[in-house]
């Protein structure tokens, strides 16, 4: 039995329904893969991004670390220098008194030095002047022996004046004697002096001069 023509058309129309329901669901899913595959694109260079941030935050960390690092060792460097820097400070100024009180000892030496000279000259003089006075008290001597013979030589007669005389000379000479002692004892003492002063300022230089050496070995060792 043949279909009536009305209902062939409308299972036509449904056909096409059908066909264009079919043609839409499938641009649909072609466009959802579509989607899908952008998204997944997408994702996938989201994570590509996170990982290189990761990256940059892992080489930021580094690089601080190094900076911290590198900070620390600057100020112990910076340390070192400033404490270096007051070692020689220290060092220079005591160098510098060490120095000023060498050229102090020197110029007391030096003083002394004259002062030791003069007093040899001093010395030498009195000496040669002592020599003088002790020539001429036994020139006096001899004259007095001398008279003394010649009154002897005249029967034991003794003149009070000549008597007086003679015994005033003794006692010139005696006096002369005194002092003449009394300045070499006085000279010789004051020699004596000197030269330990001399002999303490030369130990006194050797020894600034040994802490000073060994002042600068430490030093340099430090």
């Amino acid at each position: 039995m043949a279909l009536p023509s009305a209902f062939q058309e409308r299972l036509q129309q449904m056909e096409e329904i059908r066909n264009q329901r079919l043609s839409l669901l499938q641009a649909e899913k072609e466009l959802q893969t579509k989607k899908y595959l952008l998204l997944a694109s997408k994702l996938s260079n989201i994570r590509f991004m996170e990982q290189r941030c990761l990256m940059q935050e892992q080489k930021k960390a580094v690089l601080s670390f190094k900076i911290l690092a590198n900070k620390s060792e600057i100020e112990s460097l910076e340390a070192k220098y400033q404490s270096a820097a007051q070692q020689f400070r220290d060092l220079k100024c005591e160098v510098e008194a060490l120095e000023e009180c060498k050229k102090e000892k020197e110029n007391f030496y030096e003083m002394k030095s004259s002062e030791m000279k003069e007093f040899k000259e001093e010395v030498e003089r009195c000496v040669s002047a002592s020599r003088m006075q002790v020539q001429a008290m036994r020139n006096s001597v001899n004259e007095l022996k001398s008279s003394l013979n010649e009154l002897q030589g005249n029967n034991g007669y003794f003149n009070n004046s000549e008597i007086a005389a003679a015994e005033t000379r003794k006692a010139e000479l005696l006096a002369v004697k005194e002092n003449l002692e009394r300045s070499l004892a006085s000279n010789y003492q004051l020699r004596a002096h000197f030269q330990k002063q001399l002999q303490s300022l030369l130990f006194s230089q050797n020894q600034e001069g040994k802490k000073l050496t060994q002042s600068s070995q430490r030093k340099s060792q430090n």
